[in-house]
């Protein structure tokens, strides 16, 4: 399979994708969930999720968990990132407008920022240090 180099992937998870985080669950399937993130090429992908969650209380635990964005038409692509959690804090401003504002634009993020952001909300910082890549358009 024609697989990203990491600079392609590393700008591929810097786009606008709905991502979908995996994380391990006890007796379960491993929970895996559409989510909005933050990354920039060499960061961290960033979550912003609330306190208390699922996704929360199940990232804390495992300390690591995987993140997967992908294009659905073709040339299909696709890039997923896993790694340890390097941290859960209270949401700053300024880290959840970047998150809302991605997503929604900056109107529309500030209006969904005004409704959203809370005492409850946290940012997830995750440090990749295992890739997977494909990109079909190089098969072509």
């Amino acid at each position: 399979m024609p697989k990203m180099t990491p600079s392609e992937r590393a700008a591929f998870l810097a786009e606008v994708h709905v991502g979908v985080i995996a994380v391990e669950r006890p007796d379960r399937a491993p929970l895996a969930v559409p989510i909005w993130y933050g990354y920039q090429p060499g960061g961290e992908v960033l979550l912003w999720t609330e306190a208390g969650s699922v996704k929360e209380k199940l990232i804390r635990t495992a300390g690591r968990f995987s993140l997967t964005a992908q294009v659905e038409e073709p040339p299909y692509r696709y890039v997923t990132a896993e790694g340890p959690v390097v941290g859960i804090d209270t949401a700053d401003l300024e880290t959840a407008r970047g998150i809302a504002d991605r997503y929604l634009g900056e109107q529309a993020g500030a209006a969904f920022l005004a409704e959203n952001l809370g005492p409850e909300s946290l940012i997830i910082r995750m440090r990749p240090e295992h890739w997977l890549s494909t990109d079909y358009s190089k098969a072509e």
